[in-house]
């Protein structure tokens, strides 16, 4: 007998303790077999909810992955800038830029 993904039900509502593929027929009872669906339906909830939550907290324990990774890349960014400001101002490459500048405007 095939059982179906969640619990001990078939497809279909047949349970899997069933011998001539009535529903609760190993029961006996229908009273039994009421409960017995019901019991198996909130197990089953449960189980999906369970499901739910846990894909759940997968997506928000990454969701600040991003915000961690820009972070970095903006302190990365800011130190490269730094860096350039302080090669930038020492005075061999200001006079260097300077006549980067100067030959670049006189050469029109």
């Amino acid at each position: 007998m095939e059982s179906g993904p969640i619990g001990q039900r078939q497809w279909g509502g047949f349970f899997a303790g069933s011998q001539d593929g009535a529903p609760g027929a190993a029961n006996g009872a229908s009273g039994d077999d009421r409960e017995t669906r019901r019991r198996d339906a909130r197990r089953e909830r449960a189980i999906a909810r369970t499901v739910r939550r846990r894909r759940a907290g997968v997506l928000d324990r990454e969701a600040g992955m991003a915000t961690a990774e820009y972070a970095i890349a903006t302190l990365a960014a800011v130190g490269f800038a730094a860096l350039l400001v302080a090669v930038l101002s020492s005075g061999e490459i200001k006079g260097l830029l300077m006549s980067l500048i100067t030959s670049a405007l006189n050469f029109g």
